[in-house]
């Protein structure tokens, strides 16, 4: 009997889990929550101007961090005004090459720290940018980030989405993020312990628990994953379809098999894709000679079929315009669907807040009437003008108050400026923010920045779109290892592309792709192509690489038009091709 129990014992004692084999408990895990407040948007671009960071554990704070750091850069006006950071309290500050040993020390090591932020990709990069340029050692931190981990423990009924803000409102933190680094840190770390909260309802209560919870696939990913598996590896375009064949996503790849069985992984996290795999019976391929051709496949696909798991694309025709209206004084009007002729037109442009922008950046700068009715013999005799006569912002041609030849001069610099010199406008723009910002009216030089950088942006793409949309071929090709990809685009749709050996003669190749090509003929500006594909075409001949083989046309953008203003825009007020809201 005693050998039987001490067996049994020994049993026991050799099944039982360890503390190491258990897994680091959260309440025991050292959390660094670090925040970040930049100069702009890109790491390596842009410095870093403040980092807060508390450091926690078992729901205490241990240790703080903050300081303010002297980028040594000017900061851009719109970044006082978001974060209430001014350059006389950037002066006295430390530089990085002083703060990051520092800061460095207070994270500890790697073995111990885990380092959380919201949204965490931004802050870490910045950090390793700094890490990098100063020539140090980033530790290989575990790294935690709020929102991912909010989106898998937090519906959409519960929030409206996964801002700070917005989940410190659901949290009631007592801090609420300032954009102010030590302020959103404390509110973060609040969020964090929220987070975990809810995460025991899960049943999780290790690090290691959580790092499983965030990459585990769904029964239905694991259901379905064979679909995924003999489809080739070439360039092409694949469809989900439910049980009735219809299309219920559409997507392109360089390599087919590798992009679609991502969706069946643990990194595949949305709750939208992971739904749509649910309901997936079968997946089909287009396999195409070239990857531009595989992305207008893609375009023509969606807004076809408008599967109702693609967001974007799937109504091109929503997009607005700004045109002048066919009358005897024209005025700029809003419209849906590309004008056929693009003179005097702006866009497209997507939202409300960005097309307001551009029509007031106009209007600022040339005397256009805004009044919506027409302008006839008879209500010349019986119109009263209204304010913008006043002062001085409309010739009033209402009450015949301007004749229709001054009126067409107006016209005539309008077209001027979005078709051949963009220069003065650009040159007004500035003046004004960097007179509002020496009188520090922050909000007014940004609202004139808003205005302008939505102007030029929309005149940019008309004229982009416009260089190749009017051009009956152009027939490009690029070096693809020991390949020649060509493609003939025809008023700006992609007729054909084809792929060849280098071996293969020039002539032979274009004889291939004419009789591969689209037949067509000039119909008016885009009125046979959707300007989504014309940009997609524009962006793979801007690539590396690129030869033009043949022009019938004239294949030209102006020395000094929207596009050149707008790049030297993006680089004066280091904006870094910033992202204009609804643009």
């Amino acid at each position: 009997m005693n050998g039987d129990s001490e067996a049994k014992q020994s049993k026991e004692i050799a099944w039982q889990a360890t503390f190491e084999d258990l897994g680091r408990h959260l309440s025991v895990t050292t959390f660094v929550v670090v925040d970040l407040e930049t100069t702009g948007g890109s790491p390596g671009l842009n410095a870093i101007t403040e980092i807060g960071a508390q450091k926690v554990r078992g729901g205490e704070v241990i240790g703080e961090f903050q300081t303010l750091v002297n980028p040594g850069v000017p900061l851009p006006p719109y970044i006082t005004v978001l974060t209430g950071i001014t350059e006389s309290m950037l002066i006295p500050a430390p530089t990085i090459d002083q703060v990051l040993p520092r800061f460095l020390e207070f994270l500890g090591s790697e073995s111990d720290t885990v380092l959380v932020a919201h949204n965490a990709p931004f802050d870490i990069g910045f950090l390793k940018a700094a890490t990098a340029s100063l020539e140090y050692q980033w530790p290989k931190f575990q790294v935690l980030d709020t929102v991912r981990i909010a989106r898998q423990v937090l519906t959409k009924d519960e929030v409206r989405n996964y801002k700070l803000e917005t989940l410190s409102q659901f949290f009631k933190t007592e801090t609420s993020p300032t954009h102010r680094a030590l302020d959103d840190v404390r509110a973060t770390v609040s969020v964090l312990h929220g987070l975990l909260e809810r995460l025991g309802s899960f049943g999780i209560f290790t690090l290691e628990e959580l790092k499983e919870f965030s990459n585990r696939i769904t029964k239905a990913q694991a259901a379905k994953k064979h679909l995924a598996a003999n489809l080739p590896a070439s360039p092409g375009v694949y469809i989900f379809k439910d049980a009735k064949g219809q299309p219920l996503y559409v997507g392109t790849s360089k390599n087919l098999k590798a992009r679609v069985r991502t969706y069946f992984t643990a990194g595949e996290t949305r709750k939208r894709i992971r739904e749509m795999i649910s309901i997936t019976e079968s997946i089909d391929c287009i396999v195409t000679p070239t990857a531009l051709e595989a992305q207008v496949r893609e375009l023509r696909l969606i807004q076809g079929a408008q599967p109702r798991y693609n967001r974007r694309s799937r109504f091109p025709e929503r997009v607005a315009w700004l045109k002048l209206t066919d009358e005897n004084f024209p005025r700029l009007a809003i419209t849906k669907g590309a004008p056929k002729d693009p003179s005097g037109a702006i866009g497209p442009i997507a939202g409300g807040l960005a097309i307001e922008f551009a029509m007031a950046a106009v209007h600022e700068y040339l005397p256009l009437r805004q009044c919506k009715p027409k302008i006839t013999d008879r209500s010349i005799k019986t119109a009263s003008p209204c304010i913008l006569f006043e002062i001085n912002r409309c010739g009033a041609p209402c009450i015949g108050h301007q004749s229709h030849s001054s009126y067409s001069e107006i016209i005539a610099d309008y077209k001027n400026l979005l078709e051949v010199d963009f220069r003065k406008l650009s040159e007004s723009s500035s003046i004004k923010m960097a007179e509002l910002s020496l009188n520090e009216k922050f909000e007014e030089a940004i609202e004139v920045r808003d205005r302008y950088a939505h102007l030029a942006r929309a005149a940019t793409r008309i004229e982009r779109l416009n260089s190749i949309a009017k051009l009956p071929e152009l027939i490009i090709a690029k070096p693809v290892g020991d390949f020649w990809e060509f493609a003939s685009i025809k008023y700006g749709r992609l007729a054909a592309t084809n792929i060849t050996s280098a071996t293969v003669s020039v002539t032979d190749a274009l004889t291939t792709l004419n009789l591969m090509a689209e037949q067509l003929t000039d119909q008016g500006f885009l009125q046979q192509v959707n300007y989504e594909e014309v940009e997609l075409i524009l962006n793979y001949l801007e690539s590396d690489g690129i030869r033009i083989v043949s022009v019938s046309g004239e294949y030209a953008i102006s020395t000094f038009g929207p596009s050149s203003q707008l790049a030297r825009f993006y680089r004066l007020n280091n904006l870094n091709n910033y992202d204009l809201t609804n643009a």
